[in-house]
């Protein structure tokens, strides 16, 4: 969902750290985050990081129509939560990602102490959505789904309405694309979930 990303060293963003000899811990990356709430901030496993203006209009659009849909199959399911693009999550290589929806199964949210909770959860969601702008490079959120199953995601969704196409992913298998689809089914991992993507498109 990102508008012109790129990668920028943290002191030009208002951080007092030396950005090529020292990564930024839990703590900085936090207030770097709260010190600039209008933007998205992610970083990579080799510590660089990645800023996302605001979106334009029909990706914001697209992306709450995403979330209210997830939100309410969550809300009626049960067995998890439902989070949205502005949730942070610290995978287990290290990067801060911030999907633009995910999912987490019940048992394993809150399994996790409550303090981390405020932060940035350390764990990778079991569902993840992408949602290209027209301005993303498809490469570069491929990248990030595969990262997203590398780091223990059970099903992942780039969403792509530039080709109006959906490339899924599940672990130990090669990204399935689907062109054109009017609906997707999240089954089994989110059991009863569709996706209408006439709404997306």
């Amino acid at each position: 969902m990102s508008q012109s990303t790129h990668v920028v060293d943290p002191a030009s963003v208002g951080l007092n750290v030396d950005f090529h000899s020292i990564r930024l811990d839990e703590e900085e990356f936090l207030a770097l985050c709260r010190d600039n709430p209008e933007l998205r901030i992610e970083m990579t496993s080799e510590g660089e990081l990645i800023i996302m203006p605001p979106t334009g209009s029909e990706t914001g659009r697209r992306n709450s129509t995403l979330t209210q849909r997830l939100a309410n199959w969550s809300e009626a399911d049960g067995t998890g939560e439902c989070f949205d693009s502005s949730t942070g999550f610290i995978l287990s290589n290290g990067a801060r990602r911030s999907p633009d929806a995910s999912w987490i199964r019940k048992e394993r949210w809150e399994a996790l102490p409550k303090e981390e909770r405020q932060k940035f959860a350390r764990l990778c969601p079991d569902f993840v959505v992408e949602l290209r702008s027209p301005v993303d490079r498809l490469s570069v959120l491929q990248e990030k789904m595969a990262e997203y199953i590398d780091n223990g995601a059970r099903l992942g969704w780039l969403l792509d309405p530039v080709q109006q196409a959906v490339f899924v992913y599940h672990p130990g298998r090669e990204p399935e694309r689907i062109d054109n689809p009017s609906s997707i089914s999240a089954d089994p991992v989110l059991p009863g979930f569709v996706l209408n993507l006439n709404d997306i498109w």
